[in-house]
């Protein structure tokens, strides 16, 4: 007679194990410890057999019901249901599971990565996917599966993590592709799906009016003990002024990053791990920026080009921001915050476009498909926009009368007319051009 779920759900332990059956082999063994065991009884090649279908509640009354049916379907084709379950087991042995690969993917990244940031998003995979699909064969793996897992990461507020997630999860899909062990990449579309990204908090700076006296105060830099480190520091905040990348770029600059640092078209090329949105990143430098970037070669061997106090390590990620409070601009003006003001000013000149100004940001590219091929767009353009804001940096250092002329200082800021009352450059020393402190640190 036919189990009902109740006979099932409310079946009590005794000191023997017993069996409830619901017919045609199926029956539910129940243990003394109080577990309940789906089992099947059948007969193939004239010998009797036993295949288990799982735990209840985890296997319920139906489900095991559809696991009897296969395994009858198997054994009218003269198939041994026990025998097709290990070839099976077998075949999902030989698939590679999501967290082997995404694994072999940090460990071939982990080199270029900061130690820092490598931790982050091991740690965010082993917190949020891992115990979501990490076992999971990582052909089977579905959209709407990935698009619930990151939802899960919404849900708690984490909008930004859940971002970075989906993009991490589509690297790991993108590398499992190169090496033959997935063909398609689920992640493709997600993006329309998540939930819109939260408001920019823009970080602390200074009005343009201002910008001389801060670009002034940088120059003047005397915050710490010994010249060689003020030194740095100064090099290392102009640098970060002048190229418009993020404090931790500036902070691990390394000497084999630099090409045509004499020629025509000095560049910066950072890697995609270097990068907040993980792809690589071609800054075009300006005069000054590879004037910079000559000193500081010339000054030292070390590997970073702005090196910390200890050897081998770069400056700390501390170092910038506390001279910005030296110099007085606690809460006023942030390291970060040199991004804004670049950005401000090239979107108040009204002569570059939207796109370069994003490109030179490194911002992401809501376009999956462009945002994956256009680390060298611009780049002629961009340069030029660099070379005009190195230029009203140069500029600022020698003008003085900012608040005697402020509409002519807004006009040169916008590109559209020149100071008219700059010291005559043979009476100016520009910083870039100072000489080098000794060695010692």
């Amino acid at each position: 007679m036919a189990l009902k779920e109740l006979e099932v759900k409310y079946a009590t332990k005794r000191q023997r194990p017993y069996k409830l059956s619901d017919g045609e082999g199926l029956h539910l063994l129940v243990q003394p410890n109080g577990s309940k065991l789906w089992r099947l009884k059948y007969r193939f090649d004239g010998k009797e057999k036993l295949l288990s279908f799982g735990k209840y509640p985890t296997v319920t009354l139906a489900i095991a019901r559809e696991k009897r049916t296969e395994a009858k379907r198997l054994l009218d084709q003269g198939e041994d249901p026990a025998e097709a379950r290990k070839r099976a087991k077998k075949q999902r042995a030989a698939l590679k599971l999501f967290e082997e690969i995404a694994r072999a993917w940090h460990a071939n990244r982990i080199e270029g990565l900061d130690s820092a940031h490598a931790l982050r998003v091991i740690n965010r995979m082993e917190r949020d996917v891992f115990p979501v699909i990490g076992k999971r064969p990582i052909t089977e793996i579905d959209p709407p599966e990935i698009l619930e897992m990151i939802r899960a990461v919404e849900a708690r507020g984490a909008l930004d993590i859940a971002r970075r997630l989906k993009q991490n999860v589509s690297q790991i899909y993108r590398f499992a592709i190169a090496s033959g062990w997935a063909t398609i990449d689920p992640t493709l579309g997600l993006n329309d799906a998540l939930k819109p990204k939260p408001p920019v908090r823009h970080m602390a700076r200074v009005p343009l009016a201002e910008f001389p006296k801060l670009v002034r105060a940088i120059f003047a830099y005397d915050g710490e003990d010994t010249p060689r480190r003020r030194e740095i520091t100064r090099d290392a905040l102009l640098f970060t002024l002048l190229t418009w990348v993020r404090t931790s770029e500036t902070r691990f600059a390394a000497r084999d990053e630099f090409e045509d640092l004499y020629g025509p078209n000095p560049l910066w090329r950072l890697s995609p791990e270097r990068m907040k949105m993980e792809r690589e990143h071609l800054v075009p430098l300006s005069r000054q920026a590879a004037m910079i970037v000559q000193r500081r070669l010339q000054a030292t061997n070390d590997a970073f080009l702005f090196p910390g106090a200890k050897p081998g390590k770069s400056i700390s990620e501390n170092t910038m921001i506390y001279a910005c409070y030296r110099m007085g601009y606690l809460h006023r003006q942030t390291v970060h915050g040199f991004r804004g003001l670049g950005s401000t000013w090239a979107n108040e000149a009204e002569r570059y476009k939207p796109d370069w100004i994003e490109m030179a940001l490194a911002h992401e590219d809501e376009d999956e498909v462009r945002g994956a091929y256009n680390s060298a767009l611009y780049l002629t353009p961009r340069r030029r926009m660099l070379q005009d804001w190195a230029d009203v940096i140069d500029a600022a250092t020698a003008v003085s009368n900012v608040e005697k002329n402020p509409i002519e200082f807004s006009q040169f800021m916008r590109c559209s007319a020149p100071i008219q009352h700059l010291p005559p450059s043979d009476q100016r020393q520009p910083y870039w051009q100072r000489p080098l402190r000794a060695a010692s640190r």
